[in-house]
């Protein structure tokens, strides 16, 4: 690293973890401290940032830790995020989460801490301000944006549903590992000629189902997208166990995915600071109701599932190949633009391109499954007919034909 200090970049990576965010930080702390940036890691995400201690300076605050090309050499070959992560909103920090030396100043209820926020930021440094999350970190990004932070952001989230972009870090890591368990699945659906339920992420966007689905990883999926008939799931997988050879068949549910005329699934009535309660037991409820209804199309007799919730499974573990090379795009990308003097953009991959959007779109509109052109309704299962000119992961909504 040059010994003249061109600025420092902070990096911070916020909600949950996937493989593919060590990569991008990775990446992004070679690329600034071979142009001559000091990079400072900030830890546990926008959490590090509220309880930053502005008596001391920045080599001894136990939320900081300055990133070099040493430090973070061999951190791209794990999963997870080296700077670790958390889901607070610094906009929306109940009573109770509100750093001890600041409860006289903030004592309601809810209490937004931006300006905390920014003034830790000055104390600490930072010039430019690299965020690496899904459409909630980074919608605080454009929070700060807005109040002059210079920031520019990177898309993770193993939905893939962050808008402006047809690809988020995590994403082709879940794909991936919920096709290869899928599949180590079916030797215990086969051998014991079961019904195979597998509840998957996604909350909102059906991505983590679907393109396993499309890939051949199960015979049906639902989706968040479109509220599905129990029964008729009930009939479609049961004649897909008759017509195996093998006895058996496969369902792939979204957590988000909701009964007809039913909500979603909630493991219990917390919710986090962004207002999300956590997801699970969709895939439980599909079992018990397949149970209840299959002998109805199986000449009266039961037919018995293999239930398994995937989870943190298909976000733990080390990067696949796509998920370590996208992270190095988007963490060099990120460089490009901070040396150049942007701000306020997020990077993104456009029709199978590298690019940048104006970091608004991450709040403008939602990126979901175009049930229409993907999804076959009657079926439940991936709809599509030619692929020409598609983007890489088939499935993506038409952002790009937006003008930015």
């Amino acid at each position: 690293m040059s010994t003249n200090i061109k600025g420092t970049i902070a990096i911070l990576t916020g909600g949950g973890d996937v493989p593919g965010l060590n990569p991008a930080i990775r990446a992004a702390t070679i690329r600034a401290n071979r142009n001559g940036y000091r990079v400072v890691g900030l830890r546990n995400g926008w959490e590090g940032i509220m309880k930053i201690d502005r008596s001391k300076p920045l080599e001894d605050q136990g939320y900081c830790q300055i990133l070099t090309e040493k430090n973070v050499q061999k951190i791209a070959r794990t999963g997870g995020t080296f700077l670790h992560t958390s889901r607070t909103k610094p906009s929306k920090v109940s009573q109770d989460k509100v750093p001890e030396n600041m409860r006289d100043k903030y004592d309601a209820e809810e209490n937004d801490l931006t300006d905390e926020i920014i003034k830790n930021l000055e104390h600490l440094g930072i010039e430019y301000l690299v965020p690496i999350g899904g459409d909630d970190t980074l919608s605080y990004g454009l929070r700060l944006h807005k109040a002059g932070v210079r920031c520019v952001g990177i898309p993770k989230t193993m939905d893939n549903d962050v808008p402006g972009t047809d690809y988020c870090i995590g994403f082709s890591t879940c794909v991936t590992r919920t096709i290869e368990f899928t599949h180590q699945l079916r030797t215990c659906a086969g051998s014991h000629e079961r019904i195979l339920v597998i509840e998957v992420m996604g909350r909102y966007a059906g991505y983590t189902a679907l393109v396993p689905a499309m890939a051949g990883a199960s015979d049906r999926c639902v989706i968040p997208e479109y509220e599905f008939d129990i029964e008729r799931l009930t009939e479609l997988l049961v004649k897909d166990r008759r017509d195996n050879e093998s006895n058996y068949s496969v369902v792939l549910i979204s957590e988000g995915a909701m009964f007809k005329g039913a909500d979603m699934i909630f493991s219990n009535q917390e919710t986090d600071a962004y207002g999300h309660k956590k997801l699970g037991g969709i895939g439980d409820m599909v079992s018990a109701e397949i149970v209840e209804r299959a002998p109805k199309y199986n000449k009266g007799e039961t037919i018995h599932t293999v239930n398994q919730r995937m989870s943190y499974m298909t976000r733990s573990g080390q990067p696949d190949a796509i998920d370590s090379i996208v992270p190095m795009a988007y963490g060099n990308l990120a460089m490009d633009l901070i040396m150049e003097g942007k701000s306020g953009r997020m990077v993104c991959l456009k029709n199978g391109r590298y690019d940048h959007v104006p970091f608004e779109v991450v709040t403008e509109y939602e990126k979901k499954i175009d049930v229409e052109r993907f999804y076959d309704t009657e079926r439940y299962r991936p709809h599509y007919h030619n692929c020409m000119g598609m983007p890489q992961f088939i499935m993506t909504s038409d952002w790009k034909l937006r003008i930015f």
